[in-house]
């Protein structure tokens, strides 16, 4: 199955997800396909008139552009997700966790689809940790 990982860059839950089996959809290969494009100039910096047009199916045009172009590449990959694994209150070395109001809409998001999600809190001990990882681990294989 295909789960979303929040915050998508997240190389701890990415791994998680695929040793259990499944495939992460991370942020990683959003970037990648940017990257890799030559029609854009100073790649990933540059967006495009499709970027925008995507950022709006999330969010309004009201909504902050720092927020659509998140969701431009963040959407699609809610769209394409089975399944959601949120890390509720991270710091900010765990992953994008930078913009509260992104982070409200990805969730939002997930909870408009109606796939199944886990949404664990970092933890703050070793203790914790097991837990979290026990929590994410039958949740994982309660997929299959």
């Amino acid at each position: 199955m295909k789960v979303f990982i929040d915050p998508p860059n997240s190389l701890i839950l990415f791994d998680l997800v695929e040793r259990f089996g499944h495939e992460p959809l991370g942020a990683m290969a959003s970037i990648q396909d940017r990257i890799d494009n030559i029609e854009l100039d100073l790649p990933p910096m540059n967006v495009t008139l499709d970027d925008v047009v995507k950022g709006l199916k999330y969010a309004g045009v009201e909504v902050p552009s720092g927020i659509r172009g998140r969701l431009a590449l963040w959407g699609p990959l809610i769209d394409a997700a089975d399944a959601a694994l949120i890390m509720l209150d991270p710091p900010f070395n765990f992953g994008c966790v930078g913009c509260e109001r992104s982070n409200e809409m990805v969730r939002y998001l997930i909870k408009r689809r109606g796939i199944p999600a886990l949404s664990v809190a970092y933890p703050n001990t070793e203790e914790e940790a097991k837990a979290v990882v026990g929590s994410i681990k039958e949740f994982l294989e309660g997929l299959k």
